[in-house]
């Protein structure tokens, strides 16, 4: 068979240029539309392209059943008139008059598909567009305003971005799930919880020996759930979070998750807590005119060598004890802890990025961002599968942690020990 066109590379749009402007006949009236105002651009291209579209299918068509021979059968397959189709485009579905071919003998099985049409419709790249637009928080319910209206194009519907979303989502929440670690050197490993709405979820962020941040895993469930944390731990296990491996854990105020730590990595592996939280939770405690002032003197502690500033604390828990019991007792409670960085003798351009877990909440933000829609979590697995992509897409302007220059003090401070076996089971 003749051929009847020729592949020509998506950048290099010369050779199509000089066509359309030698042959380009058909397109005259439509230029003059558009320099007398009458006809916007965005249209002229729904036209043109939908054309351009037809005419692949028009070709591919031919491509199975031969050319068009008017008042001839046709051969083994043969033209069945036209019908109505849709296509994927990057962000929309276009309607088209599409080919229909059916083999001659005709009866059940006779249609025959058009090996072009076939393609665009398993063009997955919709839904992945779509699940990128709505990670920038845009509702479904206004998709339709966002996506170019295109004239009498098929709109995509709320039900339809929403299903198109639960596949794209799902696959991202199956892909974080499954992520192999084996090859990285994870050196610390912050945790934390989120809410959304009504539900929980614990995020583990990990730092590799360059510096490289990386989202570990999620769970559904609060880090005072010491049967989710214990799963989430074991999980990274699973996955290649070498167990032996000495590192620093840098998490919230939680006691289930403290000792999940000890149960799946073992006792040896220092942890540090979240000075953000333990102000935060200290303070909460206080009436107004004195937060300030605790506040004050706990960052100026934490300043401090690990014996001094653990002293100095000490000494304000024994000032508040007798008029604010509560707040002594959250300061007390895992004061040595929160000095653990301070015992590692690690520069302050690290510690800034080690005394937290405010590693974890700045994605966090940008998450609740990508997610803000959200207003009716309706399950934990559509929670998970909001959070993992709202992650996976900030996970995407991730930077190296501050003072990476100095992170190799902290690998040497950890020494590159391995915790023996009869410790892990402990």
């Amino acid at each position: 068979m003749e051929q009847l066109y020729q592949i020509a590379e998506k950048k290099d749009t010369t050779d199509l240029q000089e066509f359309l402007v030698r042959e380009g006949q058909a397109l005259v009236p439509m230029v003059e539309l558009i320099e007398q105002a009458q006809m916007a651009v965005d249209e002229f291209i729904d036209v043109v392209g939908r054309a351009t579209l037809e005419a692949v299918l028009e070709l591919s068509a031919t491509g199975v059943a031969g050319p068009r021979h008017q008042g001839k059968a046709g051969g083994e397959v043969r033209r069945h008139g036209s019908q109505q189709g849709t296509v994927c485009l990057s962000t929309q579905k276009v309607q088209v008059n599409k080919p229909r071919l059916r083999k001659k003998a005709g009866g059940k099985g006779a249609e025959v598909g058009i090996p072009a049409y076939e393609a665009m419709q398993s063009d997955a790249s919709l839904s992945e567009k779509l699940c990128s637009i709505l990670m920038r928080g845009v509702s479904t319910r206004n998709y339709e305003g966002v996506v170019p209206e295109m004239a009498e194009t098929c709109g995509v519907s709320k039900s339809s971005v929403s299903r198109e979303f639960v596949v794209a989502s799902a696959e991202q929440l199956k892909a974080l799930c499954e992520r192999r670690f084996d090859e990285l050197d994870i050196l610390i490993i912050y945790i934390d919880g989120v809410q959304f709405g009504a539900h929980h979820v614990i995020v583990a962020l990990g730092v590799d020996s360059q510096a490289h941040k990386h989202v570990l895993g999620l769970a559904e469930g609060a880090t005072e759930n010491a049967v989710v944390a214990t799963g989430l731990l074991e999980d990274l296990v699973e996955r290649g979070v070498d167990a032996g491996r000495r590192r620093l854990f840098v998490i919230d105020g939680s006691k289930a998750l403290r000792k999940a730590i000890d149960a799946v990595f073992g006792s040896g592996n220092p942890v540090q807590r979240c000075r953000t939280h333990k102000v935060r939770n200290v303070v909460g405690y206080l009436p107004e005119e004195l937060k300030g002032q605790v506040k004050c003197v706990m960052r100026a502690a934490y300043r401090l060598d690990a014996d001094e500033g653990i002293a100095k604390l000490k000494h304000q828990a024994r000032w508040l004890e007798s008029e604010y019991p509560s707040a002594a007792a959250s300061l007390l409670e895992g004061l040595e802890e929160t000095f653990t960085i301070n015992r590692l003798g690690l520069p302050p351009t690290l510690c800034r990025c080690l005394a937290s877990t405010n590693i974890v909440e700045s994605p966090t933000s940008g998450v609740r961002l990508r997610t803000g829609r959200v207003t009716n979590g309706k399950n934990g697995k559509m929670v998970l599968r909001w959070a993992a992509a709202a992650y996976l897409e900030t996970e995407k302007n991730f930077k190296r942690i501050g003072g990476y220059e100095d992170l190799w003090i902290l690998n040497a401070a950890l020494d590159e020990e391995r915790i023996p076996h009869k410790e892990l089971v402990a």
